[in-house]
């Protein structure tokens, strides 16, 4: 089941609304502030969970007096939490039994947030269920085996590759502009940045270790 979560971070409206338009969506969660996108455009999401700390008062009452039929599930959660709103909505999805999830609005300004959100692709991935941050210019993915890249579907020019465990053992990389074989990719190292799709479809291999994908438009 394929889940669409709206957080409160930077979003462009226009790529927002294309990109629900392009996918087929069976259930939407507004993480906090990001009810406003739905308000905003006279959608409903299926939840709303936050603590609504960052969130415009009438907008959550709106969502709160609609019809019975049509009111979304609102949970309401201490400020005084260990997990972020964003996460709350990816457990909330996965409980639902999402097993692709698409996260908007969760990159920005606010650095610490984009990074923590980062760190739940990998909670996601955990669970065996696919998540990825996209905004405008990027599609960014973590991933613990190996994956295609079809040069018709990818997104954007670029492909950055990053290591999110120590080393990533065994990365073999074919269909790109610069591959390699049987090759141990570090941190602290910037090897895998900006390389290019080439062929029909590019593959990406490894033995251990968890990637960070990253696909980026100029």
């Amino acid at each position: 089941m394929q889940s669409l979560i709206i957080s409160g971070g930077s979003l462009d409206m226009e790529f927002a609304l294309s990109y629900i338009r392009k996918y087929s969506f069976d259930f939407t969660v507004a993480a906090d502030r990001g009810m406003d996108f739905f308000y905003e455009h006279k959608m409903v999401p299926d939840y709303i969970v936050g603590d609504f700390d960052s969130a415009d008062p009438e907008v959550l009452e709106y969502f709160r007096n609609l019809n019975g039929g049509e009111r979304p599930e609102i949970l309401q959660f201490e400020p005084e939490k260990d997990e972020t709103d964003t996460e709350l909505a990816i457990r909330i999805a996965i409980q639902q039994g999402c097993d692709d999830i698409h996260l908007l609005g969760a990159m920005g300004s606010r650095m610490d947030h984009m990074l923590g959100n980062l760190h739940l692709l990998g909670a996601a991935m955990k669970q065996g269920v696919a998540c990825r941050m996209v905004d405008k210019n990027n599609r960014i993915r973590m991933i613990c085996q190996g994956m295609s890249l079809r040069r018709e579907e990818q997104y954007g020019t670029y492909v950055s590759l990053f290591p999110f465990t120590p080393q990533v053992k065994g990365l073999t990389l074919t269909g790109f502009q610069y591959p390699l074989k049987d090759y141990t990719l570090e941190c602290y190292h910037s090897l895998g940045v900006s390389n290019e799709i080439i062929a029909e479809k590019a593959e990406i291999s490894f033995q251990e270790g968890v990637l960070l994908v990253v696909e980026s438009k100029d």
